[in-house]
C-alpha cells in the first residue's frame, strides 16, 4: 500500500471504486482471500471549498457584524479532509450569507470553532472589521464561553480549576494528549474551570468555563482526570453506561454543549449574551439515565434550569 495513504484516504478510495479486487470493485467490508489480486487507483481529492449548501440552521442572533448559530452534534464547521460537503460555512453560504474573507478561503467567517460532535453556540462573522477585533477578544480571553458536560465518575470537590497544557498526541494522532508542563515542543497552555451541578449515580453533570480555546480542551482534559465525557469513545468513555442491570442505548455524540457565549458587540462594544437550549437528544439520555438510576426527573431539571 502506498506509504502515504490514510485509513480515510483508503476509505474514500473505496467508496468511489477505486480499489479494486480481482478487477472488480469492492466494499470495505470485503474479507480478503489468499490469491485474490488488489489495484489502487490513487487520484488526487479534488481541492476543497467552500460551496453554498440548501442546509437550515438553528440562528440564535444576528446583525450587520456578526451572525450566531446554535450547531448540531454531527455538523462540521468548515471542509476538511474526509468532511467536503455538509459545513456550517456551506449552510450559511447557501442562505446568501456574507461573511468575512480574512482568513482562510475554507473558514470565511469562523472565529472559533466547535468539534463536530459537540452541539451549541458558535459565532461568526460577517465582514472583516468584525473578524478581526472578534478574533482578538478571543485571543485576550475576554469572550465568556460556559458548556455542560457529562462526565464518568465523581468528584470529591464541588468545583476546580484544571490547568493541563495540551499537545498533539504523537502516538494517535487524531487525538491531543494533556501535560504538565508546555516545555515539552508544541505543548500550550489551556485551563478549564468547572463546578458540579449533579451527580447520577456514575456520572457527574457539570458546568464548564473555558479560559483557552485548545483543540478538543474540555475532552481531553477531563479525560487526563479519568473522567472522559460521557460518548467521548475516542478519549476513553465507555460505548455505553451500564447503570445497575441496566444498559443504555448508546448516545452516537459526546454529551457536551456549547450552552452560553458572552462577546462584546464588534462595532458598538455592547455585551451580548447567547444561550443553545439542551438538545432534545441529551435530555432525552439524562431521562433514560435518572429512570436507570431510580432519580427523580425533576432534580434533574432543576439543576438544568437554566440551560434547557
Amino acid at each position: 500500500m502506498h506509504s502515504e495513504l490514510t485509513r480515510t484516504r483508503v476509505q474514500e478510495l473505496i467508496e468511489t471504486g477505486l480499489v479494486l479486487v480481482n478487477s472488480q470493485p469492492t466494499k470495505g467490508s470485503h474479507r480478503l482471500r489468499a490469491g485474490e489480486r488488489i489495484q489502487i487507483q490513487i487520484q488526487p481529492r479534488p481541492p476543497l471549498r467552500a460551496e453554498p449548501e440548501s442546509i437550515p440552521l438553528d440562528i440564535l442572533y444576528e446583525d450587520d457584524d456578526v451572525i450566531a448559530v446554535n450547531k448540531p452534534a454531527g455538523m462540521t464547521v468548515h471542509a476538511g479532509a474526509g468532511n467536503p460537503r455538509g459545513t456550517l460555512v456551506n449552510a450559511l453560504l447557501g442562505r446568501g450569507q456574507a461573511l468575512s474573507q480574512g482568513g482562510d478561503a475554507l473558514r470565511p467567517g469562523i472565529v472559533h470553532r466547535l468539534d463536530k460532535e459537540t452541539s451549541g453556540v458558535i459565532l461568526v462573522a460577517k465582514n472583516d472589521a468584525a473578524h478581526a477585533k472578534l478574533g482578538e477578544s478571543f485571543r485576550q480571553r475576554e469572550v465568556r464561553k460556559t458548556y455542560i458536560a457529562l462526565l464518568q465518575g465523581f468528584f470529591k470537590e464541588d468545583n476546580g480549576r484544571i490547568e493541563l497544557a495540551i499537545m498533539r498526541d504523537p502516538k494517535r494522532r487524531t487525538r491531543m494528549t494533556a501535560r504538565r508542563s508546555i516545555v515539552l515542543a508544541n505543548a500550550r497552555e489551556a485551563r478549564t474551570d468547572w463546578r458540579r451541578l449533579a451527580e447520577i449515580d456514575s456520572t457527574t453533570l457539570v458546568e464548564v468555563q473555558l479560559h483557552t480555546g485548545r483543540t478538543h480542551q474540555i475532552r481531553v482534559h477531563f479525560s487526563a482526570l479519568r473522567h472522559p465525557v460521557v460518548g467521548d469513545t475516542l478519549y476513553g468513555a465507555a460505548p455505553q453506561l451500564r447503570i445497575g442491570k441496566t444498559t443504555l442505548p448508546p448516545l452516537t455524540r459526546n454529551f457536551l454543549h456549547a450552552a452560553k457565549l458572552g462577546f462584546a458587540q464588534p462595532r458598538t462594544g455592547d455585551w451580548i449574551e447567547l444561550h443553545a437550549p439542551l438538545p432534545q437528544e441529551l435530555r432525552e439520555f439524562l431521562q433514560h439515565l435518572s429512570a436507570a438510576a431510580g432519580e427523580s426527573p425533576g432534580r434533574i431539571d432543576a439543576a438544568l434550569s437554566a440551560y434547557l
